[in-house]
């Protein structure tokens, strides 16, 4: 901690702080909303029986690792930044910085993407059969959905945690209950028409082609998110004790719910039907109507859409947190690190990352077709997004040979069982990012489909080389610009929990 200034004979006028708002329901809540989303359930079911087999592997082979590595590396250190310090203090201020700007940057698409689904699934607010088809090619509507909604949760977040965490909690109940909601019809359904999918052994297995592949590595996006929590450590109360409870209990639930509602929708409807961006509301309403109750349509519309709002909220709300730290850090300009007077929030890091994301949102949706801009910010955001994974699970391994203190909670077995699993992690991410460079089968010109990915992520990692350089030879210039997160026990002030 960086030392209190020499006394001057006046009192210093108190500096305002980060408040710890977050207590295990809210982290829990949080987990659920981050790492559940809806549209991987229709999108899991696009690609037949074979997914179910294809989630149980990310949930071992990825899931579970990540939630290991955040667990102890989230009690190691426990203060605002997450990844970032996480990374840092492994190995240095380049890791640090590379692995915040790599995240930041590939969830500015997420928010477009996650929008375009809301605004999808409220396209179904009539009922099953009052869906205006006429705005649902129509790019206008999508497009100023996802800015007004992004505007007002920016908003939301930048009045305090505790304005921002009540839409993530009301967003993690509202994805609970169509997921319960789906399982309940898809039993209903199969009690009355049986299956509408052979799940026999051989449509079980999944298929080694590219079509596939590409799936694979969409579900193990999927499973990601339970890190961003960390990037408020320093808001959380009790971070050490909170964390492990809340990944526990989020953990059951995100997976179940992935799984049985896969199970679900494909009872009720073949997985040619089902289609990624409306899939889960087409659906929804098909079983409604096949039971005689397509009045819950319009409910279930709802409660997707205010789902969407608050995975949207509760991404925005952590990684704008990373520039906030980058600029207590010096690498971004000082006004990242203000934090509001009233509501104790880094208001400005807040609204530059949320307005960055509706401008990502117009720029991504000039001259394409809603479904190809949805498929763009999907496919865009996976290799940067999980490149910070590598710096996570390497730092998990980093660690194990450092002492654990008194308050630390490891990993049970201890870096016996810690190595083994983030090896694991790192050997996925990597295959991962592999897997989602192969373009789609019915990708017209596949060669320059690679090349914009690849070219994207270049560009991507070469910006945040020039500002990380820049913001290392400004403290280099001035002694008052040097990093705060300069050893393992500097963390920002707090108020007291």
């Amino acid at each position: 901690m960086a030392q209190a200034p020499e006394s001057t004979g006046t009192p210093a006028a108190p500096q305002p702080a980060l408040k710890r708002e977050i207590g295990l329901l809210d982290l829990t809540f949080f987990y659920v909303i981050s790492g559940l989303s809806l549209r991987w359930i229709a999108t899991a079911s696009a690609s037949g029986p074979s997914s179910i087999l294809v989630w149980i592997f990310a949930c071992v082979g990825f899931f579970l690792p990540l939630a290991a590595s955040v667990l102890e590396l989230s009690s190691r250190y426990p203060q605002e930044g997450g990844l970032y310090v996480w990374a840092k203090v492994s190995f240095g201020d380049f890791a640090g910085f590379l692995s915040a700007w790599t995240y930041a940057m590939s969830n500015l698409p997420y928010f477009p993407a996650i929008l375009y689904f809301a605004a999808g699934s409220s396209l179904f607010l009539g009922g099953a059969h009052g869906s205006p088809s006429a705005l649902g090619d129509e790019s206008a509507y999508f497009l100023l959905f996802t800015v007004v909604a992004l505007g007002g949760i920016t908003l939301l977040n930048m009045r305090g945690v505790r304005a921002g965490k009540g839409l993530n909690n009301a967003g993690a109940i509202a994805n609970l209950l169509p997921v319960l909601l789906l399982i309940v019809l898809g039993l209903v359904s199969w009690r009355r028409a049986g299956s509408a999918t052979d799940f026999t052994g051989p449509a079980l297995l999944p298929h080694a082609d590219i079509k596939n592949a590409i799936f694979w590595s969409t579900i193990f996006f999927a499973f990601g998110g339970v890190e961003s929590a960390s990037f408020m450590g320093g808001e959380i109360k009790n971070t050490r004790r909170t964390v492990p409870r809340a990944l526990v209990f989020a953990g059951i639930l995100i997976t179940l719910g992935y799984i049985l509602g896969t199970i679900a929708m494909l009872i009720a409807m073949p997985s040619q039907e089902i289609s990624g961006l409306g899939g889960f509301m087409t659906a929804i309403a098909q079983m409604c109507h096949n039971l005689g109750v397509s009045w819950l349509v319009a409910a279930i519309a709802l409660l997707v859409m205010i789902g969407c709002l608050g995975a949207a909220g509760a991404y925005l709300a952590s990684c704008s947190r990373l520039p906030f730290v980058a600029g207590i850090d010096h690498y971004l300009p000082a006004a990242f690190a203000r934090i509001h007077p009233r509501w104790n929030t880094p208001y400005i890091a807040v609204f530059v990352y949320g307005f960055a994301g509706m401008l990502f949102a117009v720029i991504a949706q000039i001259a394409t077709t809603v479904k190809g801009a949805y498929d763009v910010l999907v496919s865009m955001s996976i290799i940067t997004y999980f490149i910070p994974y590598l710096y996570l699970f390497a730092a998990m391994i980093a660690v194990q040979a450092q002492p654990a203190g008194p308050n630390v909670i490891r990993v049970p077995g201890g870096k016996r069982v810690a190595i083994p699993l983030a090896v694991l992690g790192l050997l996925t991410t990597s295959l991962t990012i592999c897997l989602s460079v192969l373009p789609s089968d019915d990708e017209p010109n596949k060669p320059l489909a690679v090349a914009k990915i690849i070219g994207m992520t270049i560009l991507v990692l070469v910006a945040g080389w020039v500002i990380y350089a820049r913001g290392k030879r400004k403290q280099l210039r001035s002694p008052n610009a040097q990093p705060a997160f300069a050893d393992r026990a500097s963390i920002p002030e707090n108020i007291p929990e």
